[in-house]
């Protein structure tokens, strides 16, 4: 995302109702097929951040202006600005440091790390991930990753099959669809030498972000290879969860399908 234009002001006006805000900024501020629906003003300032995250106007990583700065630069109160951060902070796009300024999300951080693998043992402290990738490759994207991923028919995605363990025992396989063009560069050279979070990698070396998830489990039979790889027999039961990723803007940058091996872990999740 280098090179991306200056930062242009926005100018709202100190509003609270919807005739106050200009009419391009509801616009805006409306999903397709949302019609006239009206956005608050605290969730329009929330898109035009998401905006400039988007379009790599700040790093993950980085600060964002302080709440004083944003509110000058869009025209509205400080509180409409608060109100905007900390929900970006509750979903995981900002993070807040006591005394220091609110920062742009990384999978760097370890508060972020590892928040969409949900796999916890049932004793003790969680370990931490050992990753052998399996194989990566470059092809014609399946039908289904073509749909998933919003891809055009032929274009080429990149398949990697990783294996996850935890105190040496192996414990997840993953098979994981990018889009190409969005991952030109990715090969198995690249993911053996680097160490850190896979998503990591992606902000790194490729400026995309995968800031929400959404998931489908179910359980499945191993079959022969994924058992290999696991240590298990072939029909076993395994926990399958399929993941499709998405980057700002929801738009969907990864397709993946874990198998996750339960005898000693179980998947946790959190309702509000």
């Amino acid at each position: 995302m280098s090179g991306a234009p200056p930062p242009s002001t926005v100018p709202f006006p100190m509003a609270d109702s919807p005739s106050d805000v200009p009419s391009r900024t509801r616009s805006a501020a409306r999903g397709p097929g949302t019609g006239a629906a009206f956005s608050p003003l605290y969730r329009q300032i929330k898109e035009l951040i998401v905006q400039s995250l988007d379009r790599g106007e700040w790093k993950p990583g980085e600060a964002i202006p302080s709440e004083f700065d944003l509110a000058a630069r869009f025209q509205v109160s400080q509180g409409t600005v608060r109100k905007a951060i900390d929900e970006m902070a509750a979903e995981h796009l900002l993070l807040r440091r006591q005394g220091k300024g609110t920062f742009v999300a990384t999978h760097h951080e370890a508060r972020v790390r590892y928040r969409f693998l949900r796999l916890a043992p049932d004793e003790g402290v969680p370990q931490r991930a050992e990753s052998r990738i399996v194989e990566c490759r470059r092809l014609r994207a399946p039908a289904d990753v073509v749909r998933t991923l919003d891809l055009r028919a032929g274009e080429t995605a990149v398949t990697i099959r990783r294996l996850l363990s935890f105190a040496g025992v192996p414990t997840v396989v993953d098979d994981i669809w990018l889009p190409g063009s969005a991952f030109r560069g990715l090969t198995a050279e690249l993911l053996a030498r680097y160490r850190g979070p896979l998503y990591g990698l992606f902000e790194s070396e490729f400026g995309v972000s995968m800031v929400r998830a959404d998931e489908k489990l179910r359980a499945v039979r191993a079959e022969a290879e994924a058992a290999g790889l696991l240590g298990v027999a072939p029909g076993d039961p395994l926990l399958q969860v399929d993941r499709v990723s998405y980057t700002y803007g929801d738009r969907p940058m990864e397709m993946r399908r874990g198998l996750y091996l339960t005898d000693h872990y179980h998947y946790r999740n959190s309702l509000n």
